[in-house]
C-alpha cells in the first residue's frame, strides 16, 4: 500500500468520537518530533511554514514552500500532506507535479486569493483539474473560506463543499467553522469534514468536535506559535 493509500484510508471509518488529528509541522524537526509521538500522519501549515522561513502567512514564494514541504516529508516516514495555498498560480499539473518530486501524498487548496473568495463553479473545475492530473496519487483536501472571506454563512459553505466534492475533492475544509455550523455541515456534505481547533485547549477538542461531524482536525500555525512562545520565554529568561 503507498503512503497516499494509507493516508486515504485514515480518513475511512473513523467512530465519531476519534477523528483524524493532524499536527501542522513546520519544519523537518517539529515533524520527527510528531511522528516519533506516534501520530500516523502529519500536514503541514503554510502559516507555520512561512514563519519558519522568515515570511508573514501568504508571502512565502512558491519554490521556498515546495521546498520546505520536501525537507519535511524526508524527514519522516509517515504521510504529509501540504498546505500549498491557493496553488502559487500554477496550473494543476504543475501543483500536482511539484507535491509528488517533493514527497506527499496530498495538499490543501483554498478557494479565495488576495482576501477574495473565488467563483465556486471556476474553483470547481480546478479542483477537478487537478483531481484528473493526480490519478489518485494524491489526496485533495478543498478549503472552504467563507467563514474567513464570505460573511460566515453556513449554508454557502455547505454548497461550495458540496460542489467540490462532486468535483472530486477526497474532503473539504470549512476553515474557522465554528462548533455549532458542524452539524449543519456534515448533513450536507458527504466524505470527510477537516476542522481546524486549538491546541491550547481553549478550542473544542479533537472528540467533541469529532461528536458534532468532523472526519479529520488540524491546528493550523497554532503549534507553531505555541513553540516560538515557548522558546521566546526561554530566551527572555536566559537574557534577564
Amino acid at each position: 500500500m503507498s503512503k497516499t493509500e494509507v493516508f486515504r484510508a485514515l480518513h475511512l471509518g473513523r467512530a465519531q468520537d476519534d477523528p483524524l488529528v493532524l499536527p501542522g509541522p513546520w519544519d523537518a524537526a517539529s515533524a520527527r518530533v510528531f511522528a516519533e509521538a506516534g501520530f500516523p500522519a502529519l500536514a503541514t501549515p503554510s502559516a507555520g511554514v512561512a514563519a519558519s522561513l522568515g515570511y508573514e502567512d501568504g508571502a512565502t514564494p512558491a519554490d521556498e514552500m515546495f521546498a520546505a514541504v520536501a525537507r519535511i516529508c524526508r524527514a519522516v516516514d509517515v504521510p504529509v500532506s501540504a498546505d500549498i495555498e491557493s496553488g502559487y498560480g500554477l496550473a494543476p499539473k504543475e501543483l500536482v507535479e511539484r507535491l509528488l518530486q517533493a514527497g506527499a501524498v496530498g495538499c490543501n487548496l483554498e478557494d479565495s486569493a488576495g482576501g477574495v473568495l473565488r467563483d465556486p463553479h471556476e474553483q470547481a473545475e480546478f479542483l477537478a483539474e487537478f483531481r484528473e492530473e493526480a490519478a489518485g496519487r494524491l489526496f485533495l483536501n478543498a478549503r472552504v473560506d467563507v467563514f474567513v472571506r464570505g460573511g460566515k454563512d453556513p449554508e454557502k459553505a455547505v454548497e461550495r463543499a458540496a460542489a467540490y466534492v462532486a468535483a472530486g475533492a477526497d474532503c473539504v475544509y470549512p476553515i474557522q467553522a465554528p462548533a455549532d455550523a458542524l452539524p449543519l455541515l456534515r448533513a450536507g456534505v458527504q466524505g470527510p469534514i477537516n476542522i481546524n481547533t486549538r491546541p491550547d485547549g481553549e478550542g473544542p477538542s479533537p472528540a467533541e468536535l469529532g461528536e458534532l461531524g468532523a472526519t479529520r482536525i488540524t491546528f493550523g500555525p497554532g503549534l507553531q506559535r505555541m513553540a516560538t512562545a515557548a522558546l521566546r520565554d526561554i530566551a527572555n529568561s536566559l537574557a534577564s
